[in-house]
């Protein structure tokens, strides 16, 4: 499980950002995501979005191939399984 000071995003760890670039708005989301070529279903990588950014982070994950789960930014995820979704949880 991967905690919000460990995400190596920099700045404010009391005020996480949005991944998406040049976004500085705090984030609402965790997309949680990996590469299933490289990764197994355990290794969770994570972008931080806001909610303008929500959707376009997750489909651009998800237009690649790699399996995705939106949660909330309070709600880490173990796992991403193959079967996973630009939907995901909290959505």
């Amino acid at each position: 499980m991967i905690g919000l000071g460990s995400l190596g995003l920099g700045g404010d760890p009391d005020r996480p950002t949005c991944s998406s670039a040049a976004c500085r708005a705090a984030a609402s989301w965790r997309v949680n995501w990996r590469n299933p070529r490289i990764h197994t279903a355990d290794r969770v990588k994570v972008w931080l979005a806001c909610d303008e950014h929500r959707s376009s982070l997750s489909d651009y994950l998800a237009t690649r191939g790699f399996p995705v789960l939106v949660s909330a930014l309070d709600e880490p995820v173990d796992a991403v399984p193959d079967a996973a979704t630009s939907a995901g949880a909290g959505s």
